[in-house]
């Protein structure tokens, strides 16, 4: 698996509150390829010199701007750093913070400067569903992949599985104890099926569970079975990729989960914008930015989806009024970001969708936890 530093809630909602004078955000597309290295520190330090114009547009002086810009000039000469990358990374710095957070999506470059962090990248991260995994279960063979929304699938190592782990498909269990002969009927068979699937499991779940993504089981008809019987883990889904997986080239396995992942998207947003037209009719959802902004500073969204490329600028005061900006300035910030970032503060779930998911070609989309009449 990729190398990622998912922030958790707890990081995306101190990073989110914190304000102060001189806070930089970093976004560049990044790689572990030993021949991308130097590319992508020539970018970095691009970045770094773009903010450092913009810090200093603030009327911050020399050991200012050098107090909040040197640890990320450091990570040039770091080569450990680098060999350790994923597909983005991500760098806030302050006068007093400096994190980095590698990420699986791609991201473009991206420098922002002002009284807080720029976290749209983290939140995106963290709540837009871009990749899922495929497990393969054959007799011959377990495999692990890695399905990425803008890069092939990667096949990722499974640790700890015995070298003999076909052989318990030959036992099964009479008395208490395992018996060498392999158990008659399909009682047995099952038995069989299902230790294998349970040894597997406990291999492949602690990944699983790192991540939150869906699943997607590629087996023929035993094993499937035996698999879902044992299953521990919520993100498994119920279609499959009912082929032998030993027989899929690595192009075929692709489009097949890509298309799975695809269905499984598509039927959640359809389920949500079902849901939403319900509660929308009795005034416990809306579409309206500036509704959602309000709703979102006083704690009344219960889910938020917003569109994940919006790029609208402005701000927002602490009651949620909306003031928009024409251009981006040092004041402003990306207002859905900020929108979300307050649901997200109040418990509300929160997700990122593309625009062409939400309702009413609208920026943003929330239901209540109470009528809209009750935000004002």
């Amino acid at each position: 698996m990729l190398p990622s530093d998912i922030p958790t809630h707890e990081d995306l909602l101190e990073l989110t509150e914190y304000r102060g004078e001189g806070s930089v955000s970093i976004a560049i597309p990044a790689s572990s390829a030993p021949n991308e290295s130097e590319a992508l520190r020539l970018e970095l330090r691009a970045a770094v010199s773009q903010a450092a114009k913009e810090l200093e547009q603030l009327g911050l002086d020399k050991s200012q701007i050098a107090k909040i810009l040197d640890p990320a000039k450091q990570l040039e000469s770091d080569p450990e750093f680098w060999r350790a990358q994923s597909r983005s990374l991500v760098i806030l710095a302050s006068p007093d913070r400096f994190r980095t957070f590698r990420l699986a999506n791609r991201l473009g470059q991206h420098v922002a400067v002002g009284d807080r962090f720029d976290v749209g990248a983290l939140l995106r991260a963290t709540t837009f569903p871009n990749c899922g995994f495929v497990l393969g279960l054959s007799r011959g063979e377990v495999t692990l992949f890695e399905v990425l929304a803008d890069a092939k699938p990667r096949q990722l190592p499974i640790e700890g599985l015995p070298d003999d782990l076909p052989s318990v498909l030959e036992h099964a269990t009479t008395g208490g104890r395992f018996d060498r002969q392999r158990a008659q009927g399909t009682t047995g068979d099952r038995i069989g099926h299902e230790r294998f699937a349970r040894i597997v499991q406990e291999q492949v779940i602690p990944i699983l569970r790192e991540s939150g993504a869906p699943l997607i089981l590629a087996a023929t008809g035993d094993f499937d079975t035996a698999y879902r019987a044992v299953n521990e883990y919520q993100g498994l889904l119920e279609q499959r990729i009912g082929a032998h997986p030993g027989s899929l080239a690595a192009g075929e396995l692709d489009a097949k989960a890509r298309g799975i992942l695809d269905d499984h998207y598509r039927g959640e947003i359809n389920s949500w914008r079902e849901e939403f037209g319900t509660k929308r009719s009795n005034g416990h959802a809306t579409t309206s930015i500036n509704e959602v902004a309000k709703a979102a500073s006083q704690g009344a969204i219960a889910e938020l989806y917003f569109d994940m490329d919006s790029t609208l600028e402005g701000e927002l005061d602490e009651h949620g009024k909306l003031t928009r900006a024409d251009v981006p300035g040092p004041h402003t910030y990306a207002i859905v970001d900020e929108v979300a970032a307050r649901a997200l503060k109040h418990g509300a779930k929160v997700r990122a969708v593309r625009r062409g998911d939400l309702v009413d070609g609208a920026e943003v989309a929330a239901t209540l936890r109470y009528p809209l009449e009750a935000t004002a």
